[in-house]
Formats: structure tokens, C-alpha cells, sequence
């Protein structure tokens, strides 16, 4: 009896741990890297975590040789429900998002992911740094399953 009711325990145990899973909850975005005129710009950021409806993470940009113009920063992407079921199906997802510099710049971002399977893909991202200034950065994303207890 003890070891039966022990079982159906552990069973539920883990039955309520993989509930609360969520399978978008972090994504991680690979270091991206893009020509600027005699230059390049390195984009780099840790996984950004869902929330609300959209993602958040601080970034840092590095500009080879112009080291004066690295920037640091935090940024989010609004991401909603509909656009993670349309990711699920194997579709291309629009999105848009801003981010904002330490010193204050604000930076308009957009862009698109494309699943290669159903935890990761390619994502291209524009970031509008003036009216005519734009860094197209073409990059890989993977999604990691929250664990959260």
C-alpha cells in the first residue's frame, strides 16, 4: 500500500513539474556580426526570458575599429501567443521591438524568426540606429524549456 501510494506521489511529482515548463520561456540568440564601411559591428546578448507577451535582455554592441561607438543596453521584442503557436506550425514570424542604450538612444528594431524545427531557427533582426542608418544582423535562435518549479 505504502509503495503505491509513494508511486502515484512521485507520478504527480512529475506530472506537475512538466506543467509548469514552458518551452519559450528563454530563448537564446547566437552572437551576430554585420559590415559596417571599413568595419564591423558584433551584436551579443544573454538568453532573453519571456514576459508579459514579450522577450528582455541587455545587449552589447562592439564596433571594430571604432571602439568609441560600443554600446550597451537593454532591449525587448514583443512576442505574442499567437506568434509562438504560428513558430510551432513551422511558419515565419514577424516581430517588432526597441531598445535602449545606457546613455538614453532610443533604437527601433524589426525583423523575422524562421523555424528550422521546433525549438530553433534563423532570425534576422534590423536595428534602426538613425533614420538612415539601419544593421541587419542574420543569426540563429534556440529555444531552452523553463524550468521553473
Amino acid at each position: 500500500m505504502f509503495s503505491r501510494l509513494l508511486m502515484v506521489c512521485m507520478i504527480l511529482s512529475v506530472a506537475a513539474s512538466a506543467a509548469t515548463q514552458d518551452p519559450h520561456h528563454t530563448v537564446e540568440i547566437a552572437p551576430a556580426k554585420t559590415s559596417i564601411y571599413i568595419g564591423s559591428v558584433t551584436m551579443t546578448m544573454p538568453a532573453l526570458q519571456r514576459s508579459g507577451g514579450s522577450y528582455a535582455s541587455s545587449y552589447a554592441a562592439r564596433v571594430f575599429p571604432y571602439f568609441f561607438y560600443n554600446e550597451r543596453g537593454k532591449l525587448t521584442i514583443d512576442f505574442s501567443d499567437e506568434q509562438i503557436t504560428q513558430l510551432d506550425r513551422g511558419e515565419r514570424v514577424d516581430f517588432k521591438g526597441q531598445a535602449k542604450s545606457e546613455s538614453g538612444e532610443l533604437r527601433r528594431i524589426e525583423g523575422h524568426a524562421i523555424p528550422t524545427d521546433s525549438s530553433s531557427g534563423k532570425i534576422k533582426v534590423r536595428v534602426f540606429v538613425t533614420e538612415k542608418i539601419e544593421l541587419i544582423f542574420n543569426t540563429t535562435y534556440r529555444f531552452k524549456p523553463d524550468e521553473r518549479q
